[in-house]
């Protein structure tokens, strides 16, 4: 299911729905935000905001802009901008976001990185050499 609304701005005002129930094994891939009630086996982009509702489960890789999750991911999640964990959610894996909120009563089980994610670390030739 998908809700559309204008807007003048070229940016999708679209948000996709994967009701309660329903399971999709694949790859998912969204220029418009997504909320997931059901689950999902496979990797996921979301070029917008991606909703993962209490009953949500990701089984996979994640890249979105901005995610709110209130169910359960197990895999490696990307954000570029903030991510949210919602006091009931659980995230097993690792995580790179360039702002992080972890409500209390959440889970996260795994590695974090806070920075741009299009940063990275010093190139290995800048090291001082070992002698």
């Amino acid at each position: 299911m998908a809700l559309k609304s204008n807007s003048s701005e070229g940016v999708s005002a679209e948000l996709n729905f994967i009701g309660k129930g329903t399971v999709i094994e694949g790859n998912v891939k969204t220029e418009s935000s997504l909320r997931i009630d059901g689950r999902i086996k496979g990797s996921l982009y979301c070029k917008n905001t991606l909703t993962v509702g209490e009953s949500g489960v990701i089984e996979g890789d994640v890249e979105a802009t901005n995610a709110i999750i209130g169910g359960r991911i197990k895999g490696k999640v990307i954000v570029q901008e903030k991510l949210v964990l919602e006091a009931k959610s659980s995230l097993h894996g690792e995580l790179k976001a360039k702002k992080l909120i972890i409500d209390e009563g959440a889970l996260f089980d795994g590695n974090s990185t806070m920075s741009s994610v299009g940063e990275s670390k010093a190139p290995q030739e800048n090291l001082p050499k070992k002698e």
